[in-house]
């Protein structure tokens, strides 16, 4: 039913493979879109993500003071 398919992931221009396992993933759970970032990309995004979260909250609980 599904086929691995090559995408190209939108922040770093390199091609990435979505396997057939991940597309019936991402059915199971009614997501519509394919991803559009590698997982590498993925990661870093979530990451920065993450950590800007963290500086916010620590500023917030600064000007409290």
């Amino acid at each position: 039913m599904y086929q691995d398919k090559v995408l190209v992931c939108k922040d770093c221009g390199q091609e990435f493979v979505w396997t057939a396992g991940e597309q019936e993933f991402y059915a199971e759970k009614g997501f519509q879109n394919a991803p559009v970032r590698c997982k590498a990309c993925r990661a870093a995004r979530k990451n920065s993500r993450r950590n800007n979260g963290a500086m916010r909250q620590r500023r917030s609980n600064t000007m409290e003071l």
